[in-house]
């Protein structure tokens, strides 16, 4: 998903949704950005925390035990999603608000229905979008 999504050093990466933290771990320690992970369940908020703190990331990565709703998504160059068809459809006209033109939109199995995917690995089913020029 990182790769197809060219995360590099330099990107601010937010996962929305980010479960055991995963995502946010790999793109802090193998690819070099930094990171914030959103996740609103407690469990999974402690084993995505522990496992950033536990890989030694936590300079360049963490988890907020808060709502991506209310957070502000500004930062973001890329923001990575493995929610619903009805979340992201939700969570679309938020990312075109306070998402930059260029920042990239990656997605696992579920997609954006107004919008067109700039990249896809079929073999994985991800989604790459990019912000004015997916959306346009």
């Amino acid at each position: 998903m990182l790769r197809l999504g060219d995360v590099k050093p330099g990107d601010m990466l937010y996962d929305l949704g980010a479960g055991d933290g995963r995502i946010v771990t790999i793109a802090a320690r193998d690819f070099g950005a930094r990171a914030i992970g959103y996740e609103i369940d407690p469990i999974r908020f402690i084993i995505s925390w522990l496992r950033i703190v536990f890989s030694g990331v936590s300079g360049k990565a963490t988890v907020r035990f808060k709502n991506f709703y209310n957070a502000d998504l500004s930062p973001a160059t890329v923001v990575t999603l493995f929610l619903r068809q009805h979340t992201n459809e939700n969570l679309r006209e938020k990312l075109e608000r306070e998402l930059a033109p260029g920042t990239r939109v990656l997605t696992y199995y579920w997609t954006f229905d107004k919008w067109k995917p700039v990249k896809v690995d079929r073999r994985v089913d991800i989604y790459l979008y990019i912000i004015g020029i997916s959306n346009s």
